[in-house]
């Protein structure tokens, strides 16, 4: 193990005991039945009105390179499991199928994310691993989502990588922010690996080191021409007159000027007041600082004169909401259905399918949660992204995640867009057959 995450050969060691447990008791006893496993979430929480699937179809392509190379099997010895079992780890590649729907889909409670299809043992093993990856990315995806709505027509930049949950939260994260429609990130490796652009600014700290503030302006501008300076170290106001008198005088190149405290509101009007009254309508005015949805979209509603938010620690946290209620459910074995008998937990068996349905204007009406073998008008959402253990389509493309986005929020009513929960929630149904396989489940049920 490096002191930063786990290598790709540790990787089928970052699961629960109890997955490997119950592994190799199926192995033990001969349980190779094909089994069909469903990833979905029960309830959307807050005042949320839907949830941005994210990282599914990444999570699929991953579980199709784990292996468990020798050195690692090794380590599960002392823990009592049985040398033909780990045996099978040593040899293991998973063999089944996945079916995922679209990135950047919307998916709400109760639809699946991600259906698995293999042997029973294959399918355990991969609860903990499908479960953390995809629940990180649509929590991020999702709250990131929020924010570019309430944002409106001005761009959201990422400053959330400080006080993220963890190294690989922090990298991964741009890829669900990229998805959500976020516009630049702080964070160097993540905007390399994900070609999100990349974007900076400066800290307080570099004003503070400078006798006179005036002067570090000055220096950074002439480092970094076009650059945004943080005006809000000592006097916002102050700072934005020192500005001015740059580039009005010297010629400096200030493409925008950052607020970070204060009231947000009444000194982005300030500010602006000052620039277009000195004939600099040319620089932008940004703000960040505790942002979060519900405050970006009350600085939008009473019209601050705001080009740009960067938001930080409430977005990377997913503060108001930083966990989603999912489950990895058992729904078929062997052919037969199977589920969970459990008040306020309804499990429906079998595989399945989810179908969206458009009016005709091309605007969101509802979906229809079927057995994956009835037939509906809409689309079809469930495709098939591993076979026989292999991908068969290409990886997921960012872009074309976030236009589906962008084009299924737009399709959405209002209500259901805003950061406020709905009266009414976006209609999700059960097909007949599937609700009367539940029923004739349930009855059979010892």
């Amino acid at each position: 193990m490096t002191a930063v995450w786990p290598r790709a050969d540790e990787l089928g060691l970052l699961t629960d005991l109890y997955e490997l447990n119950m592994a190799q008791a199926y192995h033990l006893d001969h349980r190779r039945g094909e089994a069909v496993f469903s990833l979905f979430y029960r309830v959307l929480p807050g005042q949320r009105n839907f949830a941005v699937a994210c990282g599914q179809e990444h999570a699929a392509r991953l579980i199709s390179e784990l292996r468990f190379p020798e050195e690692q099997v090794r380590r599960l010895a002392p823990l009592g499991f049985r040398d033909e079992f780990l045996d099978w780890l040593a040899g293991f590649r998973f063999s089944g199928e996945v079916r995922a729907l679209p990135e950047g889909s919307l998916v709400f409670p109760q639809e699946p994310l991600l259906e698995l299809r293999a042997p029973v043992a294959e399918g355990q093993l991969l609860e903990s691993l499908l479960m953390n990856y995809v629940n990180l990315e649509t929590l991020l995806a999702s709250k990131a989502a929020r924010v570019v709505l309430a944002a409106g027509d001005a761009p959201v930049l990422d400053f959330g990588m400080r006080r993220m949950h963890g190294l690989e939260a922090a990298w991964r994260s741009v890829r669900a922010y990229r998805v959500a429609g976020i516009q630049a990130t702080s964070n160097v490796l993540g905007g390399l690996t994900f070609d999100l652009p990349l974007r900076g600014t400066m800290a307080h700290s570099y004003i503070q080191s400078f006798d006179d503030e005036t002067e570090a302006f000055r220096r950074y501008a002439r480092d970094y021409p076009g650059t945004t300076l943080l005006i809000d170290t000592y006097d916002a106001l102050a700072a934005t007159d020192k500005v001015i008198g740059l580039v009005r005088d010297e010629g400096l190149d200030v493409g925008a000027l950052r607020i970070d405290s204060g009231d947000l509101a009444a000194l982005a009007r300030a500010v602006r007041d000052k620039l277009d009254g000195a004939g600099l309508s040319r620089i932008r005015v940004v703000v960040s600082g505790g942002l979060d949805e519900w405050k970006v979209a009350d600085l939008v509603a009473g019209g601050a004169p705001i080009d740009g938010f960067g938001v930080g620690t409430e977005m990377g946290s997913v503060a108001d909401a930083p966990s989603l209620d999912f489950a990895y459910k058992l729904t078929e074995y062997d052919g037969r259905p199977r589920l969970k008998a459990s008040p306020g937990k309804p499990v429906y068996p079998g595989a399945k399918q989810v179908w969206r349905q458009y009016d005709g204007e091309g605007r969101l009406v509802g979906d229809e949660i079927t057995a994956a073998d009835e037939e509906r008008h809409g689309e079809p959402l469930l495709r098939t992204v591993v076979a026989d253990g292999a991908p068969v389509v290409p990886p997921p493309d960012p872009d074309a995640a976030r236009e589906r986005l962008r084009r299924e929020l737009a399709s959405l009513p209002a209500a259901l867009r805003g950061t406020a929960r709905a009266d009414a929630p976006y209609p999700v149904s059960f097909s007949d057959a599937l609700e009367d396989l539940r029923k004739r489940t349930l009855d059979r049920l010892p």
